[in-house]
């Protein structure tokens, strides 16, 4: 692929886990059909879960590839394939798989040099790359793929630290500087704002890179989250640009909404998409915990409880587990059970998201709150069930249910990853089946279910031309072809 010297080449460098590696493709893909020249790069195993796409923009005739790096799995005692947190199927593997993207430096900053780009957009969990981007003498563009509201519930309460004068770790408090008030309690934060340990001293790490970028790229857009991004904007003091929802904008096609994210073919006319095809519309709730999720089979079993009683008809994501485990056999006779009141219906491991929220027989969706999970619920216009789990999930819960009133919480208290979750359920069948009755009742949700349609169309017309993430796309590529035209000048005039 050869790249025209008038031409912008910008390098992107996403991080490797889904809710990072998949909204930062689309993106790259959005600034390959506005005329970058743009290459990815990742490692083999991940590359495969996208290359479809990449290679049917190719040859469409857009200037994208993929560079690939090889990621240290042998020599990490990794299995073959494991290279993206996603696979983490215990805390030492995801230990391993972290410190393997870490050791991943040296051959991305070769592949700097060798491509020379205009500029680096480059994930969060890469703050070196400021460094290599002055080296270079050009951009570094920080990716952001959370919310504004998150960006700034973090940054005022690691400002001001509310939570530090709290007698107990279930008391509340608001969030100082935020234009609504935002109450949360100490369980609610994640363990790097609260503790000092490896991981907080990264994000602080992060967050310090991102004052020091060119500018931060968001997946969102302004009519999600306008008073949030004028104060990310003002606090940070540095340019932002929205630009989302990238999943809506980048895979509009069939195809693309089975395909996006995995790298096998998913059959798109299947068992699981007949029993939605044969549900009224709006009927149907679908549950959902995304990728990095795996709960205990107590949880579990609430859950199918919770499901069965709210008397709703639901289609469930869930992982396969080892043939041995009681978690598995209970989910089979489950879905058995289902089968047979043609109530419910569990698709294994993985699903074609997209496809399935756009379904007109899916009415609500049961959510951890991941960003991409909810910006893609919005642009269908299905409202939520919010259960966070870990990480910014519950500043996004609070953006659902508190700022725009589209979401129902399921009554989740405390902020974990599955590796620390334990054997006990966190939320009872009883709090399940009420959350699911409240928003799957039709008079109920009524105002929730308005409010979700009217943020669908100002999504959809937000990424139109003349919309406010299409406007703010566009300013963007002129802003970068415009520095690129002033070193080129610079360039020039240095040599006579």
């Amino acid at each position: 692929m050869k790249t025209e010297s008038h031409q912008l080449n910008v390098i992107f460098l996403p991080y490797l886990s889904p809710g990072h590696l998949n909204p930062m493709v689309d993106t790259a893909r959005l600034f390959a059909r506005y005329g970058v020249s743009v290459t990815i790069i990742t490692t083999h195993a991940n590359a495969l879960t996208f290359q479809n796409a990449i290679d049917s923009d190719f040859n469409s005739g857009y200037h994208i590839r993929t560079q690939v790096v090889p990621f240290p799995t042998a020599q990490l005692g990794l299995p073959d394939g494991a290279e993206n947190l996603k696979d983490g199927t215990s805390p030492d593997i995801i230990g391993k798989i972290f410190y393997g993207v870490s050791m991943l430096q040296g051959p991305f900053e070769l592949l700097f040099q060798d491509l020379q780009p205009d500029c680096l957009v480059t994930d969060l969990l890469y703050p070196w790359t400021v460094e290599s981007a002055a080296k270079l003498g050009i951009p570094r563009l920080y990716f952001y793929s959370a919310s504004h509201f998150a960006s700034c519930a973090t940054h005022f309460i690691t400002k001001h630290k509310p939570h530090e004068r709290l007698v107990s770790a279930t008391q509340k408090f608001s969030i100082p500087g935020l234009p609504h008030n935002i109450e949360m309690t100490n369980l609610q934060l994640e363990q790097w704002v609260k503790t000092k340990d490896e991981f907080s001293d990264l994000m602080n790490e992060a967050y310090e890179s991102q004052i020091r970028s060119y500018g931060t790229l968001c997946n969102s857009f302004h009519e999600l989250e306008g008073d949030y991004e004028l104060l990310y904007k003002s606090t940070k003091g540095i340019k932002c640009w929205s630009v989302g929802p990238v999943s809506a904008w980048a895979n509009k096609g069939g195809e693309e909404k089975v395909t996006r994210g995995h790298k096998e073919d998913f059959a798109q006319d299947s068992e699981w998409l007949h029993w939605l095809n044969s549900k009224q519309n709006e009927s149907v709730l679908y549950v959902s915990f995304g990728s990095l999720t795996r709960l205990p089979h107590a949880q579990i079993v609430e859950i199918a409880h919770g499901l069965e009683i709210s008397g709703c008809n639901f289609i469930w994501v869930a992982r396969k587990k080892d043939e041995n485990d009681n978690g598995h056999i209970f989910l089979q006779e489950f879905e058995e059970k289902m089968k047979r009141s043609k109530k419910g219906y569990i698709i294994w491991n993985w699903a074609p998201q997209l496809l399935i929220l756009n379904h007109p027989a899916i009415g609500g969706i049961v959510t951890h709150c991941g960003w991409n999970s909810i910006l893609e619920s919005v642009s269908a216009g299905v409202p939520m069930i919010t259960w966070p789990m870990f990480a910014e999930q519950f500043y996004n819960e609070k953006l659902l249910v508190d700022v725009l009133k589209i979401g129902v919480p399921v009554g989740a208290k405390e902020n974990k990853f599955w590796t620390s979750l334990g054997e006990d359920a966190m939320v009872g069948r009883e709090e399940i089946a009420k959350a699911v009755v409240e928003l799957m009742g039709k008079e109920e949700s009524t105002e929730i279910r308005r409010r979700a349609r009217e943020l669908a169309g100002a999504s959809k017309k937000s990424i139109e031309e003349g919309g406010s993430s299409y406007n703010s796309l566009m300013q963007l590529l002129d802003e970068l072809k415009s520095l690129k035209e002033s070193k080129a000048a610079e360039k020039t005039n240095t040599k006579i």
